[in-house]
C-alpha cells in the first residue's frame, strides 16, 4: 500500500475518478458562492481550501454559509 501513494505522489498520476470527484466539488463551491456577493479573495480562499482539502473544505463551506446565512435573517426585522 505504502508503495502504490508514494508512486502516486511521485509521478503525480491521478485516478480520473478521484479527478472527477474534485472538479465535481469545485462546480458545487462555485454554485454556492456565486449568488453569495463575497469578495473575490475571500472567494479565492474558500476555492482554494475546497481544491486542498476536498470533501472537508466543502463541508467547511456549507457549514460556515448556513451560519452567515442564520445570522443575516437574524438581522432582519421582521
Amino acid at each position: 500500500m505504502r508503495a502504490t501513494v508514494l508512486l502516486f505522489v511521485i509521478l503525480g498520476h491521478v485516478p480520473i475518478v478521484l479527478l472527477v470527484c474534485l472538479v465535481g466539488l469545485m462546480y458545487l463551491t462555485w454554485v454556492d458562492l456565486r449568488g453569495e456577493g463575497l469578495e473575490p479573495l475571500l472567494q479565492l480562499w474558500w476555492y482554494l481550501l475546497v481544491f486542498l482539502f476536498n470533501v472537508a473544505g466543502y463541508a467547511a463551506l456549507r457549514i460556515w454559509l448556513t451560519v452567515r446565512r442564520r445570522r443575516d435573517g437574524a438581522r432582519r426585522p421582521a
